[in-house]
């Protein structure tokens, strides 16, 4: 692994070793396009409705409440709820001076609460709560000041350690005291202290938070936490990491614990680790993950179901394991270099991350469903949602992890386009973007990106600034261009074909050298692996690296996605403003008093449509209530006059 030592400050993730070195927030910019609008709806409306939610709520107040004595009787929200104060700070700290205001004036608010041994939590430890550490299992202390530790790293690497870090830093001194070697073997319900430790180890140097990091993950797996409904499986307390085979349980926590897992890794040297982990993804994407991206198809319990068990209309795909699977898949990333891990990491921001929130930014989906039966209704734009609903986007939830997950996940967005390595530059995501760093021997290069991806597929690269010697610069052809042809223009004007994973150009640039990626964004039918049951008779659309929908408001009055009929025996073709028109019909069952006919019995009325308007997946339900599809049955094949197929 390369030595990551010399890297930018301004990093989410900076781990001092790895195949590629990331790119700071103050070495890339993404100037327009599809992720510059959600990021500026994000820092223009998003971070200051979760702040306005979360003091409306009384989340902040708990803190108040702490300092004061009176949190006992005047505490609110769940017992995470501290997290959230910290997520939305993280993502404050990363969008700019803009919310240094904000960031201070949290930080006024939460530090009065601080223990002096610098334990920080407002749901225990208090006269007339609960003793400390009591609910291991479910009391999520440590996954509270996980993002609490956080938050105090992105401020230090984005705007100088001030208040906010030195808080993180003695919560994290407490943690090490209390569950270092000799005090309490414990670990926590809910995976992300883990992280936190690591990426705290890698700006301070100091190594108890990295050994610490270490001693949550080596003590999980052993049944640590008590058995419960859902078996221990949930906490991932089931099976030691090493010797895991596929992520399971609750999927979000098992995410979270598998980039801890990464980090510690990376850190350690520890190659064993680092593969256990890649085969658990290997086998997670490849048997237990949604078209879109989405991770988790149990509601119940919020966990990944068993392989191939994914059914559209019970996708849980909540929107925070689509953050953690990002968190993971960048992590794999940097320490591989392998572009599979770019290629899931950009199905899920465009698929997941982008779905969640509404064109204005102030609701959200908790959970994401392939296939929506009924019209949801409005949720209230005054009232908290009580439930992880995916009909319609809701202003606020009652568990409101997810608006501020996005909104920390927007705000760190440019530091997951680039890396760099000792002999070039790596693009792995597509957008406007102006990038600028230095190589390996420290001179100078900078670059501007030129697309409208994913919209259309040609990526224009122009060199600013080049040493006077060769370098590579790579280029990820995403692994959606199999079967199709995706070519490469080099500066000179030569046109190769280019097949998925890298493109390479290795050369001596000049300012004004230009070159292009043009990839085959046209719609094109998927279908599934045939054990997957749930969608056995059915196809899907994509286009690029978009999934798309049927979604009832584009279809006739009184008709509904569920009689839709798609026939893949001719290609889907584009559509106007960004649509994609699929060959197909509507028509509606007949209603019988036995819901089994035999086969040869025609079932449907006559067709209303020739063809079905289908919207990017992110798109649906922005115009109010509708059903929703991703997956579309396909018009049966031609029958004899007995029903047998000729």
């Amino acid at each position: 692994m390369r030595d990551n030592t010399a890297r930018p400050l301004v990093l989410p993730v900076a781990p001092t070793r790895g195949r590629l070195r990331p790119l700071g927030l103050d070495e890339v910019r993404i100037t327009g396009g599809f992720w510059a609008r959600r990021r500026h709806t994000n820092a223009t409306a998003t971070l200051g409705h979760c702040r306005d939610w979360m003091e409306r709520e009384g989340w902040t107040g708990n803190f108040r409440a702490a300092a004061e004595g009176r949190v006992h009787t005047d505490r609110r929200g769940r017992e995470f709820a501290d997290s959230e104060i910290y997520k939305l700070l993280e993502a404050m700290s990363w969008a700019g001076a803009a919310y240094d205001g904000d960031v201070a004036a949290l930080t006024d608010v939460i530090a009065p609460a601080q223990h002096p041994d610098g334990y920080l939590n407002t749901a225990f430890g208090r006269p007339g709560q609960q003793p400390r550490y009591s609910d291991l299992e479910w009391g999520h202390e440590l996954y509270c000041h996980g993002h609490l530790v956080q938050a105090g790293v992105a401020q230090a690497r984005a705007r100088g350690e001030g208040e906010l870090t030195k808080i993180a830093r003695r919560a994290a001194d407490h943690i090490c005291t209390d569950f270092g070697p000799g005090g309490n073997q414990g670990l926590c319900g809910h995976p992300e202290i883990e992280t936190a430790l690591v990426e705290l180890a890698r700006l301070t140097g100091e190594q108890r938070y990295l050994d610490q990091a270490a001693l949550f993950l080596g003590r999980r797996g052993h049944g640590t936490l008590a058995d419960i409904e859902f078996g221990r499986a949930y906490f991932q307390d089931d099976l030691p990491v090493r010797r895991a085979t596929a992520l399971r349980g609750h999927a979000v926590r098992a995410l979270y614990l598998a980039a801890g897992a990464v980090d510690v890794a990376v850190e350690t040297g520890e190659e064993e680790l680092l593969a256990a982990v890649v085969r658990q993804w290997e086998a997670t994407v490849a048997r237990r993950t949604y078209l879109t991206g989405g991770m988790g198809s149990h509601h119940r319990d919020e966990s990944f179901g068993d392989d191939f068990v994914l059914p559209p209309d019970r996708a849980y795909s909540e929107t925070c394991a689509g953050v953690a699977s990002v968190m993971l898949a960048w992590r794999l990333l940097l320490a591989t270099g392998e572009p599979r891990f770019a290629d899931l990491a950009e199905r899920t921001l465009f698929n997941v991350i982008a779905a969640s929130p509404s064109e204005d930014g102030r609701s959200f989906f908790y959970a994401n469903t392939l296939h929506r039966r009924h019209r949801g209704t409005v949720p209230p734009a005054d009232r908290v949602s009580p439930r992880a609903d995916s009909g319609l986007r809701a202003p606020w939830f009652a568990v409101s992890c997810c608006p501020t997950n996005v909104a920390r996940t927007l705000a760190q967005l440019p530091a997951y386009l680039a890396t760099a390595d000792d002999d070039g530059l790596q693009l792995h995501q597509y957008a406007d973007a102006e990038l600028a760093t230095s190589l390996g021997d420290g001179q100078g290069v900078a670059l501007r990106v030129r697309t409208d991806y994913p919209s259309g597929g040609t990526v224009a690269v122009r060199i600013s600034r080049s040493p006077a010697r060769p370098w590579t610069l790579s280029l990820r052809v995403p692994a959606w261009t199999a079967g199709e042809t995706a070519r490469l223009v080099d500066p000179d004007g030569n046109r190769r074909t280019v097949a998925p994973g890298t493109a390479l150009v290795t050369r001596v640039f000049r300012p004004g050298d230009e070159l292009r990626l043009e990839l085959p964004v046209t719609p094109r039918w998927i279908r599934s692996d045939p054990r997957i049951d749930a969608t056995r008779g059915t196809v899907a659309v994509q286009r690029g690296p978009l999934v798309y929908c049927a979604e009832s408001t584009d279809l006739p009055d009184g008709h509904d996605v569920d009689a839709l009929r798609v026939d893949p025996s001719a290609e889907p073709e584009d559509g106007p403003d960004g649509t994609v028109l699929a060959p197909g019909e509507v028509a509606e069952p007949h209603d019988t008093a036995w819901p089994y006919p035999p086969l040869e019995e025609a079932t449907t009325a006559a067709a209303v449509l020739e063809s079905i308007t289908l919207v990017p997946y992110h798109s649906w339900a922005n115009r109010g209530p509708s059903t929703m599809r991703v997956w579309l049955p396909t018009t049966p094949p031609p029958t004899t006059p007995t029903g047998r197929q000729p």
